[in-house]
C-alpha cells in the first residue's frame, strides 16, 4: 500500500492564530506560503539525490526547556509533515533564540494550557533545529493531524520575511534525516499543499441544495458497533467503489450494504462497515458509519476524510445518473451542514493507495467535479 506523505502550510490552520506572535497581513502570509511550497515541492528531488545532511539539533536541555509532560505518543513512521511559520520571534544567536523558545513554551503552558510547545521541531533562521516535543511525542499544531504528523515551525525571521536559505536547508536535512531514521514514511507520491481561502468574501455563493434522503442504519438493519469518533469537519472526500455487485432497487441495495458490513467486520476485522456512506444505482444514499464515526477505507485518512463508496465495479462502465447526482448532493449537504470544510479536496481512492478503486470510468467523471485534485502534474499527490 502506498502511503501519502502530505506537506502543507498551516498558516490558516495554525494553533497560534490568537497568539501575540501573529500580527502579519495576508500579503505576507501568501509570500511565506509560496516559499514553503517551494521547499516542500522539491522534497522528492532531495530524496532522489540522496541528501546526506545531518541537521544540527539543539536539544531541549540546551535551550533550557521545562520538563516535558506530554503523554500522547507518535507511532512511527508518520505519514505527514505540517509546516508553520512563527512571526515576531526574530533572533539569530542561539542564546537569544533559546530565550524566545522559553518564552514560547511558557506561553503555551501557562496561557494556552497545553502540555508543551505545539511543534515537534522548530527551525531557526540561523539554520539550527531546536527540539520541540521531539520525535516520539504528538504535537499540538493542527487538530486532526497531531497523531499522524511531525509539526515543523520556522522562527527567527523578521515579520513579513521568508525563511533564510540556512533555515530552508536545515529543514530539508531534518526531513531527510526523519525518513532515514524511520520517523517519517518514505512512501509518498508527491507533496500536496492544503490551504484555506485567503479572500472567501470574493467567492461566488454556492446555491444551497436540499440534502438527499439518507437510508439510515436502522433501515438496512445494521449490526450495533462501537468505533472511534470522527474529526468534524472533514477535510477530504475520497470516492471509492466496492468492486462487488451493484444494485438497482432499495431491497437489493440494503442487502448489499448488509453483506458489505459483514464482510468488513468478519473477514477484514474492521469495527464496522468501512465507508461513511454508500451509493446505489437506485439513487439511494445509504448510511455507513455516518458523519460522526471514523471509517476504515484509507489508512491515514479515516478520521479526516469522508469515504463515499459507489456499490459496484466501475472500471469500464460508470454509475448511472441517479447515483452520481445522489453523491454530489451528499457532498454539498456535508458542506452545508458543517460536516465538511468548504474548501475540501476531492480525490479518487487510487490517488492515495495503489488500488483500481474507484475504477477508470468513475474516476473520469469525478475528475470533472468541483474541488477535485488531479493526480500527476503540478497539482497532484
Amino acid at each position: 500500500m502506498l502511503l501519502l506523505l502530505l506537506f502543507f502550510s498551516a498558516l490558516s490552520l495554525s494553533a497560534w492564530g490568537d497568539s501575540p506572535w501573529f500580527s502579519w497581513n495576508e500579503t505576507q502570509a501568501r509570500g511565506v506560503s509560496e516559499q514553503l511550497r517551494d521547499l516542500f515541492v522539491g522534497i522528492s528531488q532531495f530524496i532522489q539525490k540522496g541528501r546526506n545532511g545531518i541537521p544540527t539539533i539543539v536539544s531541549r536541555k540546551e535551550w533550557g526547556a521545562q520538563s516535558l509532560t506530554c503523554r500522547a505518543l507518535l507511532t512511527p513512521p508518520v505519514a505527514y509533515v505540517i509546516s508553520d511559520q512563527l512571526m515576531g520571534m526574530e533572533c539569530q544567536e542561539q542564546n537569544v533564540c533559546s530565550q524566545k523558545l522559553r518564552d514560547l513554551q511558557s506561553h503555551s503552558i501557562n496561557t494556552k494550557g497545553w502540555c508543551d510547545v505545539a511543534y515537534n521541531f522548530l527551525v531557526g533562521d540561523n539554520g539550527r533545529v531546536y527540539e520541540g516535543v521531539g520525535w516520539n511525542v504528538q504535537g499540538l499544531h493542527t487538530q486532526g493531524y497531531n497523531s499522524i504528523s511531525l509539526g515543523l515551525a520556522f522562527f527567527g525571521t523578521k515579520e513579513g520575511s521568508s525563511p533564510s536559505p540556512a533555515a530552508l536547508s536545515a529543514a530539508e536535512d531534518l526531513i531527510f534525516y526523519a525518513i532515514r531514521k524511520g520517523h517519517l514514511s518514505p512512501r509518498y507520491i508527491q507533496p500536496l499543499l492544503l490551504e484555506e481561502e485567503v479572500c472567501p468574501a470574493h467567492k461566488q455563493p454556492v446555491p444551497r441544495k436540499a440534502c438527499p434522503s439518507i437510508i439510515m442504519r436502522s433501515s438496512w438493519e445494521a449490526r450495533e458497533t462501537y468505533c472511534p469518533k470522527m474529526n468534524i469537519p472533514a477535510k477530504y472526500v475520497i470516492i471509492i467503489h466496492t468492486a462487488g455487485a451493484t444494485c438497482h432497487t432499495p431491497m437489493d441495495c440494503q442487502a448489499r450494504v448488509r453483506d458489505t458490513q459483514s464482510y468488513h467486520m468478519d473477514k477484514r476485522n474492521f469495527c464496522d462497515i468501512g465507508y461513511h456512506f454508500l451509493v446505489g444505482q437506485d439513487g439511494g444514499v445509504y448510511e455507513g458509519v455516518g458523519w460522526h464515526i471514523q471509517g476504515s477505507h484509507t489508512y491515514g485518512y479515516n478520521d479526516i476524510a469522508l469515504g463515499i463508496a459507489f456499490m459496484g465495479n466501475f472500471v469500464e462502465k460508470p454509475p448511472n445518473a441517479a447515483a452520481l447526482e445522489a453523491a454530489q448532493s451528499l457532498i454539498q449537504c456535508a458542506v452545508d451542514e458543517g460536516y465538511l470544510i468548504p474548501n475540501y479536496l476531492l480525490v479518487g481512492h487510487s490517488d492515495i493507495v495503489n488500488v483500481l478503486s474507484p475504477g477508470k470510468a468513475l474516476y473520469d467523471i469525478i475528475s470533472t467535479w468541483p474541488h477535485f485534485k488531479q493526480r500527476g502534474g503540478t497539482s497532484s499527490f
